[in-house]
């Protein structure tokens, strides 16, 4: 089963679902706006991922902290922060079986689909 992870209204999100779409492999939707997000599934997605390559330092959130909470940013402050506000997190985090990708990556994407027609 593929667990799609993000904010609907997001462009690559939006793209990466409809590569899964395409290429007619089935998957849930998880928004963190409405379905939320817990601790423990952040800090699965960190201790796979690295923290460091889950904060989306790029967006527009993270542009709008204030300098103190950008400041000497270590784990623990930037999970409380994607706590916060899910936006910070990079997205889309696939979740396939138990392997985790972090991004939208096409060919990745195409992987999943050839993986799964054996």
């Amino acid at each position: 089963m593929i667990t799609l992870y993000g904010i609907k209204n997001c462009d690559t999100i939006k793209k990466a679902r409809r590569c899964l779409e395409q290429q007619a492999l089935a998957y849930q939707f998880h928004d963190y706006r409405i379905d939320g997000l817990d601790a423990e599934l952040l800090a699965r997605f960190a201790a796979e991922l690295d923290w460091k390559n889950l904060l989306n330092t790029r967006g527009t959130t993270w542009r709008k902290l204030a300098d103190s909470d950008k400041a000497e940013i270590n784990e623990t402050r930037a999970l409380a922060l994607m706590l916060e506000q899910p936006a910070l997190i990079k997205r889309p985090v696939l979740q396939h079986n138990e392997q985790l990708l972090l991004g939208f990556d096409e060919q990745a994407y195409l992987a999943l689909s050839a993986s799964s027609e054996k």
